[in-house]
């Protein structure tokens, strides 16, 4: 068996290993390896294998990694889940929001929440309002107005 054999076997062997790991990592070091093994190919010698090894897999790691991950680890498109999926949702005031006596119920989404005014305002019931953020079990909301 031949260096440049081994080469391969072990970009193989780091691309199977790259399926079960997340990061891209290991597939840095596969992509090297098979540079490595067309340099083995080509009969060079081994100091010149470990070199190229070292700096394509400097060259993949800050060069096409950043784009591998930026592309398939993207935040765009992820679907809002639990307390995140209520934030700029839309709803009716239930009951008065009072913020000196601390009450007030609203819906949103079919669920009855309690409500909190962000601005400090009293909104009252049937008022439209929509929800800014989560504060353990209530909702900080705001009114809409009515004419925008």
């Amino acid at each position: 068996m031949e260096i440049w054999h081994i080469w391969i076997i072990a970009a193989i062997a780091l691309f199977i290993a790259e399926i079960f790991t997340p990061g891209f990592v290991l597939a840095c070091f596969g992509i090297a390896c098979l540079i490595s093994g067309l340099v083995s190919f080509f009969d060079l010698g081994f100091k010149i294998q470990i070199v190229t090894f070292s700096i394509s897999t400097l060259i993949v790691f800050f060069g096409i990694r950043p784009l591998v991950l930026k592309h398939f680890y993207s935040s765009q498109g992820k679907i809002k889940t639990n307390i995140d999926a209520l934030v700029d949702k839309t709803g009716l005031v239930s009951e008065k929001i009072d913020p000196v006596a601390t009450k007030g119920r609203v819906m949103v989404g079919g669920e009855d929440w309690r409500g909190i005014s962000v601005d400090g305002t009293v909104i009252e019931p049937d008022k439209r309002i929509v929800v800014i953020g989560v504060e353990g079990t209530k909702l900080l909301v705001k009114p809409i107005s009515e004419e925008g």
